[in-house]
């Protein structure tokens, strides 16, 4: 049996929405009311329901735009929207699934069916916040390595910026521009099981240590794994350390082996590395950033193409950013 779900019912017929709720609440969902569109968003935003029934037709106008607006929205877009509507016109269906809606129901509809299709989709609503509060957990975490380090603050933000810019100016789709933000933040996240003595040694590491700190990309990979949500995440934290021509770690992967959205994290990440202060060490100038990169290119660890798109992103924010030396 599904628990009970708190429902939210947008309907300007008093009689209606009466008997909604009362069908409702004797199932033992928590239900409330409100009589127009606009409070319905008011209400959503404010306390989320596990999901919401609209009437279609009222005399204010179709419930298609209150469902499209929920569903624009990151923080209601996922709640459940049933149309319950007096018509089987299948135009209207077709524009209600265009809006986003989950399902409908014809009046006058059987409350067995009702039911069923309620639990349905609280069922997976449910599924849905267990996979949203995981992956929080993991971008949680991704935050807590950032503060173990203070020399890094701000790297993760930094990766995620650079990253999605270099994407957009390569061509990539929404899918990959959102994986770059989120590796930007999950890249080091295998740091997690690196000792503190190693991660903020201030010298070079020892061949332990360094062993040590070439496993992050795969204890991280691990921790994305269970996700379906950060699938596409998971070649940005494992290959982001790989080289083109082999020499990286921790698969030894070459050329076009190395996942493209890792090579960009990968160069942003050297990038932002070099023009940061670390205690054994001042900022080096973006000029010496890119001619590192540049010198990278050459020696074959770089996509050139690449790195010539990364200088010239970064360049756009600062027109005065000379070329690097090629």
């Amino acid at each position: 049996m599904t628990p009970s779900a708190s429902i939210l019912i947008a309907d300007d017929d008093e009689i209606s929405a009466r008997f909604l709720k009362r069908l409702l609440t004797r199932e033992g969902h928590h239900v409330s009311v409100v009589n127009s569109g606009e409070e319905a968003l008011r209400a959503c935003a404010s306390h989320p329901p596990d999901l919401v029934l609209i009437d279609l037709v009222s005399p204010t106008g179709h419930g298609f735009d209150f469902c499209r607006r929920l569903k624009e929205q990151k923080l209601t877009r996922f709640i459940p929207v049933v149309i319950v509507t007096a018509q089987s016109d299948r135009r209207d269906r077709l524009d209600g699934i265009n809006a986003g809606a989950d399902d409908f129901v014809t009046k006058p509809f059987d409350a067995t069916e009702l039911h069923a299709r309620i639990r349905s989709l609280v069922r997976l609503k449910r599924y849905t916040d267990e996979l949203e509060s995981a992956e929080a957990v993991i971008l949680g975490l991704g935050a807590t390595i950032e503060a173990r380090d203070p020399n890094t603050q701000g790297h993760c933000q930094r990766l995620a910026k650079f990253a999605t810019s270099l994407g957009r100016e390569l061509g990539l789709d929404d899918t990959d521009l959102a994986a770059l933000e989120r590796g930007g933040y999950l890249h080091d996240i295998g740091k997690i099981a690196v000792p503190d003595s190693v991660l903020l040694k201030d010298g070079k590491l020892d061949p332990q240590e360094s062993r040590v700190m070439r496993e992050h990309p795969i204890v991280g990979d691990a921790l994305c794994a269970g996700l379906r949500s950060l699938q596409a995440v998971r070649p940005i934290v494992r290959s982001h350390h790989e080289r083109l021509d082999g020499s990286g770690y921790p698969d030894g992967l070459k050329n076009a082996e190395v996942p493209l959205l890792a090579q960009i994290v990968s160069i942003v990440d050297v990038f932002d590395a070099l023009t940061m202060e670390r205690p054994y060490r001042e900022a080096r100038p973006r000029q010496e950033a890119f001619d590192v990169l540049s010198t990278e290119a050459s020696k074959g660890w770089r996509d050139r193409a690449l790195v010539d798109a990364f200088v010239s992103v970064v360049s756009e924010t600062d027109p005065r950013t000379p070329r690097p030396k090629h």
